[in-house]
């Protein structure tokens, strides 16, 4: 597919867009002709992140965890509409099992699933007054393969059962809602990770490239996943991880 252009005229919010994948999407949705809110906690990040894309991505600081906050922000994306929503935002908890509490979980489903059901419910309506809806879900590989990481694993888990749900709800809509499951990628938060040579060699072993994956070489599947090529596409998850789940 020709990205540039397919995607002209349409409008996207993108979460957690001030660096790492999302900051990627939103450069990439750009390019393909969207104009894109940029959705973080951290105004002057996402002000820095807006001008090194260009004008066409705007800023929208909100918590996403803040039910009146979010709220305020979809009067704020209702004035010209949504086409698009990228639930990108995700937090990681690595701690073992012996150092979790309920609370723990409660918190991260919070942000990694509920959060997530919140947007796509509210853009729905915005989704339908413009005759055009794509989600797409950020998901991860973890949601395939359970090795330890509990709370992250779970709520990728639900998130991905949860795309396949909207699908199933929305399908007489004609939105679609789909997910796309990273692998490793070479972002800021995973900087101790990417620069260690024993995960190095153990991705050159586990992945069909044999290699971490650049924040750049995601976007492009979440451009076609919200351009009108993928309009027969929904409730389907699209890995992008380098081979990894073909070599687990």
């Amino acid at each position: 597919m020709n990205v540039e252009g397919s995607l002209e005229g349409r409008i996207a919010l993108v979460t957690g867009a001030a660096r790492g994948l999302g900051f990627a999407i939103a450069q990439r949705l750009v390019r393909a002709g969207a104009s894109v809110w940029l959705n973080g906690r951290d105004r002057a990040a996402l002000g820095d992140a807006a001008d090194r894309i260009g004008s066409d991505a705007r800023v929208l600081a909100f918590d996403i965890g803040d039910d009146d906050a979010t709220a305020a922000a979809f009067e704020t994306l209702a004035e010209d509409g949504l086409d698009i929503l990228v639930n990108n935002v995700g937090q990681r908890d690595r701690r073992s099992l012996a150092q979790l509490r309920r609370e723990d979980m409660a918190a991260m489903l919070a942000t990694n699933l509920v959060a997530p059901f919140d947007l796509a419910r509210r853009a729905v309506p915005l989704m339908e007054a413009r005759g055009y809806g794509r989600i797409v879900n950020i998901t991860s590989i973890a949601a395939e393969i359970a090795r330890g990481d509990v709370l992250y694993t779970a709520s990728k888990g639900g998130l991905a059962a949860l795309t396949r749900a909207f699908a199933a709800e929305l399908g007489g809509t004609g939105i679609t809602v789909n997910a796309v499951a990273p692998g490793y990628f070479a972002t800021e938060a995973n900087e101790e990770m990417s620069t260690d040579p024993g995960i190095a060699q153990h991705l050159e072993r586990r992945t069909s490239l044999g290699r971490w994956g650049d924040p750049c070489e995601i976007g492009g599947a979440v451009a076609f996943l919200a351009s009108s090529e993928a309009s027969y596409i929904t409730g389907h998850t699209l890995a992008v991880d380098g081979g990894y789940l073909t070599h687990f």
